[in-house]
């Protein structure tokens, strides 16, 4: 009988979906925050109505293959983004919505920055520093002894050296595989372009 050599190929995706390496990052400490100013404002958005937040959720993550929020039902997405141990705070440019922070403190003693990200159009205009400095500002509460987030290989090329450069460590990496909902409808086909569409 001869060996059989399929067990050492890589994993096949099947047609249909999109598979992905997820980047886990964490800060045990609260770093020295700077003063860094920007035109840019941050507004606490209190019980954000779910159309408004799924359609600024769609404007910031449709490039970057953001899917969660919107492969939730409407009722699940209003009840964590209401949950009142999530703050949700919406960026803005002269008064128009640019882009958003979400902090998750539902975990006693640690935040995670669920969301962060500006529409395309602010992108790599040397904002993010300025709204990493407002999202850890908020994210260190008196009670917090860690602050995480996580990006993917779908994401900005400059996220994870971003993160890093901000002072966040990887602590974790772990493989993932979805039905690509560019084919359900679920998301447009022209979002992310830069991931390959197995139909």
């Amino acid at each position: 009988m001869g060996v059989d050599h399929t067990a050492d190929l890589p994993l096949a995706i099947p047609a249909g979906h999109v598979a992905t390496i997820i980047t886990h990052l964490e800060m045990l400490d609260k770093p020295d925050l700077a003063g860094i100013e920007s035109r840019l404002s941050l507004e606490k958005w209190a019980a954000p109505p779910v159309a408004e937040y799924l359609a600024l959720f769609r404007a910031v993550g449709e490039p970057w293959f953001w899917t969660s929020r919107i492969l939730m039902a409407e009722d699940k997405v209003q009840s964590v983004i209401q949950h009142p141990d999530i703050d949700i705070y919406i960026v803005r440019d002269d008064g128009a919505p640019a882009g958003f922070i979400e902090l998750d403190f539902r975990q006693s003693g640690q935040c995670e920055i669920g969301f962060f990200g500006l529409v395309p159009e602010m992108n790599g205009k040397g904002h993010g520093s300025w709204m990493m400095s407002q999202a850890l500002e908020k994210a260190w509460r008196a009670d917090i002894e860690r602050v995480w987030l996580h990006t993917c290989i779908q994401d900005s090329p400059r996220a994870l050296p971003f993160y890093q450069r901000c002072g966040f460590r990887i602590f974790k990496q772990q493989f993932d595989m979805m039905p690509d909902p560019r084919l359900s409808g679920q998301l447009p086909r022209t979002a992310a372009p830069h991931v390959p569409i197995l139909g």
